[in-house]
């Protein structure tokens, strides 16, 4: 019976953030935002293992305590330049370590999404156990996209029927998901769906919750924590 495993990718600095303390360890609701991402993976019942892949020159993992994980995490200080090097490294050690085998399911979740519930990965499981190819949590797109041109002028409204926003986790059997991050265009693409669209395979789109924010700037911390304390039942004014 085929397995399923977890895969975060957390090499990256986060430039975007102005912060020189790598993204993904900044504060998040008391602790590193990346903790949340590992805790949600982790607790799930369906999850064998979630391997964590690291910079080489990361210290800042073991300034912390991750031991109430320790049945179930993996860290691998694999990681490349880019995330789809950093995810193709990983694969590569857990299969060397003979942890994962061909046939068994890989989710791949961003360290920085820390707000992903626990019914949304049954959701994604429950939707992909059973497909031929994989798929990921995506959300329709709502708003009006615009076009930009020269001068930070309108060129065009672009149509958003038919069109979703990708979110992660994005869930494929290994060996297909190997398969494509080896293909050499993958290293520079921003998600694993766009690797396995290269192969001429078609994902399934598995409805996600705009809830599942992805933290790119700084603002996006305060919107984060106050999703995560209404996950966990908590008052939106409670003060730390």
């Amino acid at each position: 019976m085929s397995k399923f495993f977890a895969v975060i990718p957390a090499a990256g600095s986060g430039s975007r953030m102005g912060n020189s303390l790598p993204k993904q360890y900044l504060a998040l609701a008391g602790r590193p935002m990346i903790y949340h991402a590992v805790h949600t993976l982790c607790v799930s019942p369906e999850i064998a293992n979630v391997f964590v892949i690291l910079s080489p020159e990361d210290r800042e993992w073991l300034k912390y305590d991750w031991s109430e994980f320790s049945s179930k995490l993996v860290v691998f200080n694999c990681g490349g330049e880019t995330r789809a090097t950093s995810i193709l490294n990983g694969l590569k050690a857990a299969s060397e370590k003979s942890l994962i085998g061909n046939e068994d399911w890989v989710m791949v979740h961003d360290a920085a999404r820390p707000c992903l519930s626990k019914e949304l990965l049954k959701k994604l499981l429950d939707e992909l156990s059973d497909d031929e190819v994989g798929g990921l949590l995506a959300v329709p797109l709502s708003d009006t996209l615009k076009r930009g041109g020269t001068n930070n002028r309108v060129q065009k409204t672009e149509p958003r029927k038919d069109l979703w926003q990708a979110q992660t986790p994005q869930m494929f059997r290994y060996k297909l998901l190997l398969d494509a991050l080896c293909k050499p265009d993958s290293i520079t693409m921003t998600d694993d769906a766009s690797a396995v669209e290269a192969l001429g395979l078609c994902p399934k789109l598995v409805l996600g919750d705009v809830s599942n924010i992805k933290i790119t700037y700084p603002k996006d911390l305060v919107l984060a924590e106050l999703i995560l304390r209404a996950q966990n039942g908590e008052s939106y004014d409670k003060q730390d």
